[in-house]
């Protein structure tokens, strides 16, 4: 038997209500496949931790993210009038998130953005724009960048208050995440967008001259370079021409939340985020503390994490094609959770009514 230790950050807001139907399916995966053995590990992150310990990422927390061998994150965050109850550099983004991408240098966010063409009216999107379906792996940075370089802020000889923050990277930090864009690429059809703001950003430059070198190691890849804010409209006007796309940190954090818009919700997006030697897997939708509590967020995007920690962490490539086939069927039966349906001929069920269904389909397939 092969025992994989799991750290389980379930955050704030909705995160421990989809914390919980996750936990539920990786017992359900256990079950299905005695050669495996899941050692789950709570600990508090973010601003429940802050509250609870004065720190955002507790030592403790951080002793079980070194121990685990994949981490599961919930969501974090507060309103912004609870947030500034919390000390700026502990506020959970700042004081918990960023230095959990640093300490284990998770430099490669996977985002799909996944809508078959049986879910199209969970979209706003036409059903002609739609058409068979969307499909597209967003491939950010996730460690450089604007959102980790230089900071100050203060007051000038002239009594102005400014800010100053430093985009940085080096070619290394281009490179590494680039030939994970080209070998997914491999995978599937063979096209990747580049996305970049050459004529601007310095930094893009040097981000189009590493593509430009990376390509001569994968010449069945054809590189489509296309500015940040072309990629954005033809997100919204022609999703399908798009299968695999890289990007520098906040053209990322930008644009995934953007996919999440034209599937209808960030409900609807999963994400891994991997690093050389540990990965952590969380939902891409807020922590939505103006339902938290009420039973309503849909566990889509967190159980999907689930799955993705399944194949890439743990090789259990069969079990996740399993679970993300139990979740399209329950949507399929026409059920959903009012957070995210707006479709009135919905079956509208409560966030651990939806994960039940998603056991239930799961326990339905074969194992081997």
């Amino acid at each position: 038997m092969t025992t994989y230790n799991i750290a389980l950050l379930a955050g704030d807001g909705i995160g421990p209500e989809v914390m919980k139907e996750a936990v539920k399916v990786l017992n359900l995966v256990e079950q299905r496949n005695p050669e495996v053995n899941f050692e789950l590990n709570d600990v508090l992150f973010g601003a429940a931790a802050y509250f609870a310990t004065g720190s955002a990422f507790p030592e403790e927390t951080k002793a079980a993210c070194d121990k685990a061998d994949a981490i599961l994150k919930g969501t974090i965050g507060l309103n912004h009038e609870d947030s500034k109850k919390i000390p700026v550099d502990e506020q959970p983004e700042r004081g918990a998130l960023l230095p959990l991408r640093r300490r284990y240098n998770t430099y490669a966010n996977f985002r799909p953005v996944y809508l078959p063409k049986g879910l199209a009216h969970f979209s706003p999107l036409k059903e002609s724009v739609i058409g068979e379906g969307i499909d597209i792996m967003i491939i950010r940075e996730l460690v450089g960048g604007l959102y980790f370089g230089e900071k100050e802020n203060g007051v000038d000889e002239n009594g102005k208050r400014f800010v100053r923050e430093v985009l940085e990277y080096d070619e290394d930090q281009i490179r590494q995440i680039i030939r994970v864009a080209f070998d997914v690429s491999m995978t599937r059809k063979k096209v990747l967008h580049n996305i970049h703001k050459s004529n601007v950003l310095k930094s893009s430059v040097l981000w189009n001259e590493i593509v430009e070198e990376e390509s001569k190691n994968y010449p069945e890849v054809e590189v489509k370079n296309i500015l940040v804010d072309a990629a954005a409209t033809y997100l919204c006007l022609n999703p399908a021409m798009f299968d695999v796309m890289v990007m520098e940190n906040m053209f990322g954090d930008i644009l995934s939340d953007q996919g999440g818009g034209i599937l209808g919700s960030l409900g609807l997006m999963p994400s891994a985020c991997k690093g050389p030697e540990k990965s952590y897997y969380e939902p891409s939708h807020g922590s939505a503390p103006d339902i938290a509590g009420k039973g309503i967020a849909n566990p889509y995007s967190m159980i999907g994490s689930v799955a993705l920690m399944l194949e890439m962490s743990f090789g259990m490539e069969k079990e996740a094609k399993n679970l993300w086939a139990a979740m399209q069927s329950v949507f399929a039966k026409g059920y959903s959770t009012s957070d995210l349906s707006k479709a009135t001929e919905a079956n509208l069920v409560s966030t651990e009514e939806f994960g039940d269904l998603v056991c239930v389909e799961l326990a339905k397939m074969p194992t081997a």
